[in-house]
């Protein structure tokens, strides 16, 4: 990568904080507090100790497999906004997987398995809009944020039909299967939810690099994302790259469910996903769609939503949130790529509505 090119991908984020810390530093004066001292506590609390670290490191594991699962999708020309669904139904597939697994059955199989589990099924929710997108042109935009809905009411009517511990809207605990913490390990770690999935989430953005940028299918991918038309005039089978891609996509993010279920709290629950799978797409805009740029990016997000509690008893955790939409919005406006992509997905929206409505009007 040359200078130039540097400078063009890491600047954009670079006056994005900027601009974030700027606006942070006003809304810290107005509550009549030092900025100096809130950014001190916040950083105090996040990489001043093991236990901030540690918790760090546990919610960047989850950001990092949504924002490559929004990136992956990205770089093929589609708009992902089915993440939330994608990591909770991977989180669900790993939980069963890990309740039917016998308990005695050694860790180097069970996690596998689990893992597998995780990744198929969220491939498997993720493949629907591509699958459609492929043979109908249907919006993925529209088709991914309705199967959320979905998703995630068909897992939560199992869970409380079929799985649930009594009085409660959780999986009973899993036996097989769960990642050991960090602090197993380091000791240090003691008491932070940080677990071995992040080692899978780091080698899931190496892997993901190396096939975008290594492997002749990563290179059709890009092709279609670039420019669809000339890739299929090139022999590049546009549709099976577009199902290829959201069946991907599905999996990283259903990977990202086994850092909760698995690596955290040892039972499926209701709600775990929290907006992760939102928030990824913020990681993958920030991350240039780049694995390597997604993980910097899950960091820095991962900080403000642990920086927030940091600093909650000085002001408003609210502040974080409210920094964290500043860096999304400073990026969106000023880098051409991602105005190029919200550009697409609204043309995708417009394009599936007018056909539904020139449908309707071709039936009456």
């Amino acid at each position: 990568m040359t200078r130039t090119r540097l400078l063009e991908a890491v600047l954009p984020p670079v006056v994005a904080m900027g601009l974030a810390a700027v606006l942070g530093d006003l809304l810290i004066l107005s509550f009549g507090e030092s900025p100096g001292a809130v950014w001190a506590l916040l950083v105090k609390g996040t990489w001043g100790n093991a236990y901030g670290i540690g918790q760090v490191l546990y919610k960047a594991t989850t950001l990092t497999c949504t924002g490559l699962a929004f990136a992956l999708a990205g770089r093929a020309g589609l708009f992902n906004v089915g993440a939330e669904g994608q990591l909770a139904a991977g989180g669900f597939g790993a939980a069963v997987t890990g309740l039917l697994l016998p308990a005695s059955l050694p860790a180097v199989i069970a996690v596998p398995l689990c893992l597998l589990s995780a990744m198929f099924v969220g491939g498997a929710v993720g493949a629907v809009p591509g699958a459609l997108r492929a043979r109908f042109g249907a919006s993925e935009v529209i088709v991914t944020i309705m199967l959320n809905f979905i998703v995630l009411a068909l897992l939560n009517w199992i869970v409380s039909a079929k799985l649930h511990l009594p009085e409660t809207l959780r999986t009973p605990d899993i036996a097989a299967g769960n990642v050991p913490r960090l602090a197993d390990a380091f000791a240090m770690f003691r008491g932070s939810a940080v677990n071995f999935t992040i080692v899978f989430a780091v080698a899931a953005a190496l892997v993901a690099w190396w096939y975008l940028f290594r492997t002749r299918s990563g290179y059709e991918l890009r092709a279609v994302g670039l420019q669809p038309e000339a890739a299929e005039y090139g022999g590049v089978k546009v549709p099976r790259v577009l199902l290829l891609s959201m069946a991907l996509s599905g999996a990283l993010a259903g990977l990202g469910g086994v850092n909760f279920v698995l690596g955290y709290k040892g039972y499926y629950e209701e709600g775990f996903a929290g907006g992760a799978g939102f928030l990824g797409i913020a990681v993958a805009l920030v991350g240039r769609n780049h694995p390597f740029g997604i993980l910097a990016a899950a960091l820095l997000f991962a900080t403000l939503s642990q920086g927030g509690l940091a600093v909650n008893a000085v002001v408003p955790k609210q502040l974080t949130d409210i920094l964290t939409a500043a860096v999304i919005l400073s990026v969106a406006t000023a880098v051409p790529e991602v105005q190029k992509q919200l550009r697409a997905a609204a043309a995708s929206v417009t394009a599936s509505l007018t056909r539904q409505r020139n449908a309707q009007g071709a039936s009456t």
